[in-house]
């Protein structure tokens, strides 16, 4: 669940000037029914949901001791909000070399009772 808590901690965290994303009552006069999820969150979101967010990178035989974060894209296709139970659908899309750095590319579903909220993609960059 995405608690409000959660969200005016992300958006101190990063700056958020914008009281759509800090005080409820902002948000409904913008016409949000709660808190908005700010960009990039649900990036947090999903390692927070995860039991072992980084599990799939110690099953591919990977030394988390030579990970780099690479890239995070998000394509959004509705917004969430605070109260929302949201559900995470995740694989490994990709897992190439290049240059011999290892490339490996996340890609998640977020979606709230069934419907499309965002997709995710993470590419970890794995140096030898």
């Amino acid at each position: 669940m995405i608690h409000r808590s959660d969200l005016l901690f992300f958006a101190q965290a990063t700056g958020q000037q914008d009281p759509v994303y800090t005080d409820v009552e902002a948000a409904r006069k913008a016409g949000h029914r709660d808190l908005p999820v700010p960009p990039t969150y649900l990036f947090c979101q999903e390692m927070k949901e995860a039991a072992d967010s980084f599990g799939y990178l110690e099953d591919l035989g990977v030394d988390l001791g030579n990970v780099l974060h690479g890239e995070q894209s998000f394509v959004y296709h509705a917004l969430a909000y605070a109260g929302d139970e949201l559900s995470f659908s995740s694989e490994l899309a990709a897992d190439y070399t290049k240059k011999a750095l290892r490339f490996l590319v996340r890609t998640t579903e977020v979606t709230r009772d069934g419907t499309p909220i965002a997709n995710l993609s993470t590419t970890t960059v794995v140096t030898p």
